[in-house]
């Protein structure tokens, strides 16, 4: 979590109920303006997808088939 993710929880916490609630569905609008239908990766997200795709073209992959399922 970065270090401006913890001053605005802090914040926010901060504030009464009935406030809190008010700046959550600020933040929900501004989210869903920048990225309306949830496509768009953090760079958290980016990071992660990036080491799979490395794992995955080295081969460091489980098949399937390899899984005891039952």
């Amino acid at each position: 979590m970065s270090p401006v993710t913890k001053q605005i929880i802090e914040m926010i916490d901060m504030l009464p109920e009935q406030e809190q609630q008010l700046a959550f569905e600020f933040i929900k609008r501004m989210v869903l303006a920048w990225d309306n239908d949830f496509t768009k990766l953090t760079p958290i997200e980016r990071n992660r997808l990036a080491g799979a795709e490395k794992e995955i073209a080295n081969g460091d992959i489980v098949d399937h088939s390899d899984i005891d399922w039952n």
